[in-house]
């Protein structure tokens, strides 16, 4: 099913329609969607009342660069902060890395959202778009940390999203802008990269998120486009949980083609669901769709689990209170 990116901070009358289709089965909200707390959680509830069917609310709240949400949340540290304590405090970091996930997990699950596409496991290598986004450079730890921030997120009833499948860390390139290419053998990756993943697949993870990175060794295609690589997940690594594409609008995705012939290459190659982030390229990739079919409970493994407490409540918990203090947060503004 498709992931589709809206306008602005309410509902449009087109937008309206493209939850009709049968193959939208999620939004994705960014910092255009979000004017305050009360807005985008009202957002959530007018989209939610228009879908004709459950709604998988998705966001990118990491936290460091990637936090779409600002104003009226906890501002949320990088993920690097938790792979150098972890140089002198593996304990603390862990704990730490937990923390940080079951508040991100609970602040958004409080406004309406069910995910936040979390965590990046790849390397902190030098990568132009991962950079502090990542634990660390070393896959034992950052597969430690994963599963720390995969209880945090679990305690919330937030599934997790492992991302960027195989890793996107050890390239320069910021396939935002660029084709991004790695031309490590798959023994090299399997012994670094995949490690990570390996843990998070073993911790419970419900969700990847694919990489526009090529890998000449195993496939000529990038990952996302990649039979081989989305059998290697789900045969060699055993992952039987839902597979996303990245934003089929990036620079690294065109290698494909056109919007149709982009939404194609991932589904071919095994991706459950394909993100279109861009409101302009929607309407394409609506109209690119034509007979193919989608299974209706696609997202159902990703909706959020169990009840939660709404943002009064929760900012009334000490543990809220506790786990802000502990991670030494600024006041919310």
């Amino acid at each position: 099913m498709l992931v589709i990116g809206i306008a602005g901070t309410t509902l449009g009358a087109d937008e309206r329609g493209w939850l009709q289709h049968p193959a939208v089965g999620s939004v994705i909200l960014f910092t255009r969607n979000f004017a305050s707390r009360a807005q985008v959680s009202e957002l959530c509830a007018e989209l939610r009342a228009a879908a004709p069917r459950p709604l998988l609310l998705c966001v990118d709240q990491e936290g460091g660069p990637v936090q779409r949400f600002r104003a009226g949340f906890s501002r949320l540290p990088e993920l690097s902060r938790f792979g150098a304590l972890f140089d002198t405090d593996p304990d603390v970091a862990r704990a730490q890395a937990e923390r940080h996930a079951w508040l991100m997990a609970s602040e958004m699950r409080a406004i309406g959202l069910d995910l936040s596409f979390a965590p990046v496991v790849d390397l902190k290598r030098g990568n132009r778009a991962i950079g502090e986004r990542a634990f660390h450079v070393e896959p034992r730890i950052v597969a430690d940390l994963a599963a720390a921030y995969l209880r945090g997120m679990h305690a919330v009833g937030m599934a997790a999203t492992l991302k960027h499948f195989p890793g996107h860390g050890s390239v320069l390139e910021d396939t935002h802008f660029d084709a991004a290419v790695d031309a490590r053998p798959l023994a090299e990756l399997e012994a670094n990269d995949l490690l990570p993943f390996r843990a998070g697949i073993t911790a419970g993870a419900e969700a990847v998120m694919m990489a526009h990175v090529t890998y000449p060794s195993v496939d000529a295609e990038p990952a996302g486009y990649s039979r081989r690589w989305i059998d290697h997940l789900r045969n060699a690594m055993g992952f039987r949980g839902v597979v996303f594409s990245d934003d089929i609008g990036m620079a690294a995705a065109e290698s494909a083609g056109g919007i149709g012939a982009r939404l194609h290459a991932h589904y071919d190659a095994g991706c459950d669901s394909v993100l279109v982030c861009s409101p302009k390229l929607v309407p394409d990739a609506l109209a690119a769709i034509g007979t193919r079919s989608f299974a209706a409970d696609t997202f159902a493994p990703l909706l959020g689990r169990g009840s939660v407490p709404a943002w009064d409540a929760l900012v009334a918990d000490t543990r809220w209170h506790d786990t802000r203090a502990s991670l030494a947060l600024d006041p919310i503004a």
